[in-house]
């Protein structure tokens, strides 16, 4: 794995990363068809001796114009800056989205950041890219302005799967809907949450099913169930494996999602350390239980479901 020379929070970049191939969008999850656009931008690169770069705005647009969508992120911007690594990117420019910036017009994005500052020979977008203040940049306007910017606009054919592009947007259908495999194979990995695991209220040491208790911060509210996931500690290799819960626990008349992970054959104290969470198989979705027993039974049943 060649990991990534650059990271940079504005638009000044080096001069050695001008003239480069720059692809630019969320990116969120960098799913299969994300990595399509990369496979494209590296023969580019090998046809004209360029380097790649990457140009993602942070926090997502999206959410920065709509303050009460929480869970959304597939990915956060750190596990999106690892899966763009993993492709061998030369640099990434992570730009901050706030009131100024998203006051910017199409055509002064266009000279003024792309053409005097970032000055790439290729520019890769999906046809549906928007950009400047009010959305109104499209891909049409880019094209406008290649002779007098000096940049070629690439706009590859989407990846399609059973006629339907592959996009976040349908990945974040498929988690919420429960269709957790659909959603592993559109990513081209397992989903993933990343956290700290923080003190609870010991509910699950109290039914003899201890757990380890994670914030989902802005992730994607994924179908409330139990599923079958694999465990890494920060900085380790190996998984442990375990069964998770992610939802409410509408037994304990929980109000806020939370992600509870058993982990099979573990002992040790896991406050305070962070976690990667993969989740490998949708078992069933969350329900409220009469008591505690019939919620301890339905527990060892997922049990034998996870562990198969």
């Amino acid at each position: 794995m060649v990991t990534t020379k650059k990271i940079y929070k504005s638009f000044n970049i080096n001069s050695r990363h001008k003239n480069s191939i720059i692809l630019v969008g969320n990116f969120d999850g960098v799913h299969l068809g994300h990595q399509k656009l990369f496979s494209l931008a590296k023969k580019y690169k090998k046809k004209y001796s360029l380097k790649i770069g990457v140009l993602t705005f942070e926090p997502m647009p999206k959410m920065f114009f709509n303050d009460k969508l929480k869970n959304f992120r597939i990915s956060t911007l750190d596990q999106k800056i690892q899966l763009l690594k993993n492709l061998n990117v030369d640099f990434i420019i992570t730009k901050k989205f706030d009131k100024k910036f998203s006051k910017t017009k199409s055509e002064s994005f266009i000279k003024k950041i792309l053409g005097k500052k970032l000055k790439p020979r290729f520019i890769f977008v999906s046809n549906n890219f928007k950009f400047g203040n009010k959305r109104e940049g499209d891909v049409k306007q880019l094209i406008r302005f290649e002779k007098l910017c000096g940049f070629k606009v690439v706009k590859p054919k989407p990846l399609l799967d059973s006629k339907k592009i592959i996009s976040s947007t349908l990945i974040r259908n498929f988690l919420q809907k429960g269709k957790l495999q659909k959603a592993n194979q559109f990513l081209g990995r397992k989903w993933s949450i990343n956290g700290k695991v923080q003190k609870g209220r010991q509910l699950g040491k109290k039914i003899g099913f201890p757990t380890a208790n994670i914030d989902i911060k802005d992730y994607i509210s994924a179908c409330p169930g139990v599923y079958a996931v694999q465990v890494r500690k920060s900085g380790k290799m190996n998984f442990l494996k375990g069964i998770a819960n992610l939802g409410y626990r509408p037994t304990f008349n929980g109000k806020k999602i939370l992600l509870e992970v058993h982990l099979f054959n573990f002992s040790g104290n896991l406050y305070n350390k962070y976690l990667t969470v993969e989740f490998k198989k949708f078992i069933r979705k969350e329900k409220k239980f009469k008591n505690v027993d019939q919620l301890r039974k339905q527990i060892k049943i997922d049990l034998l479901k996870a562990k198969i």
